[in-house]
This record gives structure tokens, C-alpha cells and sequence, in this order.
């Protein structure tokens, strides 16, 4: 995040902030109301999420396996996501799907294989070959990472991913077309797979709409590329933001919508853009603040005060009680006395990126943005809307996108998007007890997926009247 200007008075001696910000996504959002207990219609969930019990593995057959447990995952579910697709191609684009001609397992830590005119030496990856039709994945070490650290139904999103790759074959993509497009459609196709999964259909796996979700979602954060990278250059996949993006729309509407994903959408909504010269010239060079700093707390001052014109809590890092809500941290809204209380070294610890060997915060947006939520409770109130209802969290969460959607260069806002903000946002939405998408004693919305949404729907269309339209009381 970059900044300009600058917080209240009883925000100043030994304060130390972070931020990091400077992109802009146009779009609009629907006026559907969405049920709080649903996810894109479908009840939300917390059952079982991987493989199901006592179903035999399928007899696809995978060229150099060991005959292992990692091996037998990943047939199983290219098995499923090629019936799936045998069902669906049809059934929404006239075409017979014909099944990937190989099935191909290495290990990158051995012996490479040649495939498709480079050796899997050291490769860990999965992926399609459109010139061998072929599908191969590293056993060795890419899929027990992904198993181990976000379980079994990782390895099924990465395979559903690729997999998406041949449907784009089979439809007759242009191999011309830039690689973001060809990624983003491939997440989208993945995502319209894990609906099908959702709704019982898959016969090797299930997944809950609730914390199974959020797993998937945690994987394509884990594999985003780079902050700073830029969306045209070759082989880019998306960040965090838009990859997630993706897979929310195929979810919700299927695979025609997918299809659709061109260039000019992407370019229209992507959040991956390189360095600017002012995140270039923050403390760490690569956009993040020091969020307790007291100039860069006036800066969220002012950019919340002009991007909600009606609402204006009383904002203080002094410590506060409530009478009719629980103290949430790093920052807290208390109804009673319309005040925004912000506890300062929390806010340090969440505005902290991770470093290697150690977990950190989320980084420098994350922590104005959790900010930003409780000042959003005050703007609800100040339109005369309840902050006990079961939609608060989704509407303060798409008020909290909302803000952020006004801090692009273009607006000229007192903070700006730097790359990787929107990525941070994600990460703490998808946390179990995200602050951003919750009510005034933290309450937060069950379903990651629904957080999720909700913060991009304000976010795409940065006006006080989508959100209240959408997620109003």
C-alpha cells in the first residue's frame, strides 16, 4: 500500500503501521440478495471434505506410477473430473469430450522423463501437454506438499485445474491466446467441477461448502504468482484475488461462463500488476507500510472519511469497553458510543507480511482493512440498518471492498492499492474467524466463499448502494 496524508490525535507517540496498495478492478455486482446460510445457493456445510470411504479406485491407467497412495488420488480424480466433463461438454457446448490420451506420474526428484520437449528433472508442477494430450504430475514432491499441507482435495483442484486445459483443447481455444486467459478459464473450469462435487455427484470425493471450500480457495492463494508480476507476461497464472475470482464464477455459474473469460475481461478486473515507483519506495520496497506509523493512520482516516461520506465514528487507540458489543481485535466498533477503537500492537502483528520460517500477519492491507470493517459498522448504522442480522458480516465485508475499490491511483485516494493487497484480503477472509467479514462482536460469516464474494462484489462496483442493495437488512 502507498500513502499520502494523515489519524487522530490519540493515535500518535510509538505507533508504528503498515500498508501496501495501487490497482483498480471495474465490474458490477448483481442485486440478488444471497442467503447468509448458502454458498452460490447450496446449503453451507462442515461435514467431510477428500476422498469418500469405501469406494474402489478407478482402473484409469497411469504411465511410471509407483502404485502409490498419491498416485491412486490423482487418478481418481482426473477419473471424476473426465466424467464430469463427459456430462457437461455436451450438455452445454454441443461437443463430445474425449478423455486426455495419457496419464503420466514422475518423480522430480529423480530420474527426469522427456515429455513435450523438456525433461521433469526438478520439476515440480502438474500439467497439460496440448501437443501429446497428455496429463503428468510431479508425486515426488508437488502433490504430497499440496496433500500435506491443505489435504487430499488440493491434489483434485490442481488435476481439475489442468484438466480444464484439455476441455479448452477440445473447444478449439486458440493456442495464441495469452496465457492469463487460458489460466484464469482453466481455474473457472475447476471451479464449475467442485460444484458438481458439492452437489454429491462425484463418485470418489465430496466436499463441504464451508471449511472444504475454503481449502480449495487456500490452494489457489498458495499458488498464486508473485506480488508484483505483471498479468501479460507468459505463463502468468493471477494473483490470489483474481484466481479465486475465477474459480467463484464457474462455481456459481457454470462453465459457459468460463468460456466467456477473454482478454479485455481480464484486463478489466485483474489486481496483477508490477511495482509503481511509490511502492518501490516503502520501507520494503514492495509497496507495504508501517501500519501503526501515525502519518499512515491519518491516511486511512481520510480515505475511509471520503470514501463513506455518512458515518463518522469517533476513531481512538485508546482502550475502550462496550456495553452492547464484544471487544474484537486489532480494531473494534462499539455501537453505544459509535467508536472505532484500534489496539496498536495487534494491529502490528496482523500488518507484519510472513517471512520465511515464520507466520506473521496477513501484511499491511489486511490490517487497514480489518479497520476499515468496524468503521463500515458505523456507516450501516449511520443508513439505519441493523448490525445484528445474519447478513452484518456479508454486508460489512462488501462495504470493506467497497472501500478498497476507492483506493486506486485513479481516485486520487490518501492510500493507494499496491500489488498483493487484495491477495492479503483474501487470506484473512479466508480465516477462520475473518474480522473484515464479521458484526460488531465478531460474529463472522460461516462460509470463506460467501466472505469471499461479498468483498468482491463491493470491491468491483465501489458504491455504498451495491452493497446495501445486496446485503442491506
Amino acid at each position: 500500500m502507498t500513502s499520502r496524508f494523515t489519524w487522530v490525535a490519540t493515535l500518535v507517540a510509538g505507533a508504528v503501521l503498515l500498508a501496501g496498495c495501487t490497482t483498480a478492478v471495474q465490474g458490477s455486482a448483481g442485486v440478488d440478495r444471497p442467503d447468509p446460510a448458502k454458498v452460490a445457493g447450496l446449503a453451507i456445510t462442515d461435514g467431510p471434505s477428500g476422498p469418500k470411504a469405501g469406494v474402489a479406485d478407478t482402473d484409469l491407467p497411469v504411465a511410471n506410477t509407483d502404485g502409490g497412495a498419491i498416485d491412486k488420488l490423482a487418478a481418481n480424480a482426473v477419473a471424476d473430473v473426465q466424467q464430469y466433463w463427459t456430462e457437461e461438454l455436451p450438455e452445454n457446448f454441443g461437443k463430445d469430450y474425449k478423455p486426455v490420451g495419457q496419464l503420466i506420474s514422475y518423480d522430480s526428484r529423480g530420474q527426469g522423463l522427456n515429455l513435450c520437449g523438456s525433461s521433469t528433472a526438478g520439476l515440480v508442477n502438474a500439467f497439460y501437454c496440448p501437443s501429446g494430450d497428455l496429463v503428468a504430475w510431479d508425486r515426488g514432491e508437488l502433490l504430497p506438499m499440496l496433500n500435506g499441507s491443505f489435504g487430499p482435495m488440493s491434489v483434485v483442484a490442481v488435476l481439475a485445474h489442468e484438466l480444464g486445459h484439455a476441455v479448452q483443447t477440445r473447444l478449439g481455444l486458440s493456442p495464441n491466446t495469452p496465457s492469463i486467459v487460458k489460466e484464469q478459464q482453466a481455474d473457472c473450469y475447476a471451479g464449475t467441477f467442485f460444484r458438481w462435487v458439492a452437489e454429491g455427484n462425484s463418485p470418489h470425493f465430496q466436499v463441504s461448502t464451508g471449511t472444504g471450500l475454503n481449502q480449495i480457495m487456500a490452494t489457489l492463494f498458495f499458488i498464486r504468482d508473485s506480488a508484483g508480476s505483471s498479468f501479460d507476461t507468459a505463463g502468468a497464472h493471477g494473483s490470489a484475488f483474481d484466481r479465486v475470482s475465477a474459480f467463484q464464477f464457474g462455481f456459481t455459474d457454470g462453465p459457459k461462463r468460463c468460456a466467456a473469460i477473454d482478454n479485455a475481461e481480464v484486463v478489466s478486473r485483474t489486481s496483477q500488476l508490477p511495482f509503481s515507483s511509490k511502492d518501490l519506495d516503502t520501507g520494503d520496497g514492495k509497496g507495504n507500510l508501517d501500519v501503526v506509523d501515525p502519518a499512515n493512520l491519518q491516511d486511512l482516516e481520510s480515505s475511509l472519511r471520503a470514501a463513506f461520506p455518512k458515518g463518522a465514528p469517533k476513531l481512538t487507540s485508546d482502550p475502550e469497553s462496550c456495553s452492547d458489543a464484544r471487544v474484537t481485535s486489532p480494531s473494534a466498533y462499539c455501537p453505544s458510543t459509535d467508536t472505532v477503537s484500534v489496539d496498536l500492537d495487534s494491529l502490528r502483528r496482523v500488518g507484519t507480511p510472513p517471512s520465511r520460517g515464520t507466520s506473521g500477519g496477513f501484511g499491511d492491507f489486511a490490517a487497514f482493512a480489518e479497520v476499515a470493517s468496524r468503521y463500515a459498522l458505523a456507516v450501516e448504522k449511520a443508513y439505519g440498518l441493523r448490525l445484528d442480522t445474519a447478513s452484518t458480516g456479508q454486508l460489512t465485508a462488501c462495504l470493506t471492498g467497497m472501500w478498497a475499490g476507492t483506493l486506486t491511483p485513479d481516485k486520487k485516494a490518501t492510500l493507494e492499492l499496491s500489488p498483493g493487497d487484495l491477495d492479503e484480503a483474501i487470506a484473512e477472509l479466508l480465516s477462520p474467524k475473518s474480522v473484515i467479514a464479521s458484526d460488531p462482536s465478531g460474529t463472522t460469516v460461516p462460509s470463506g466463499f460467501a466472505r469471499v464474494e461479498a468483498f468482491r462484489d463491493g470491491f468491483t462496483s465501489p458504491t455504498v448502494a451495491t452493497c446495501t442493495s445486496k446485503y442491506g437488512g
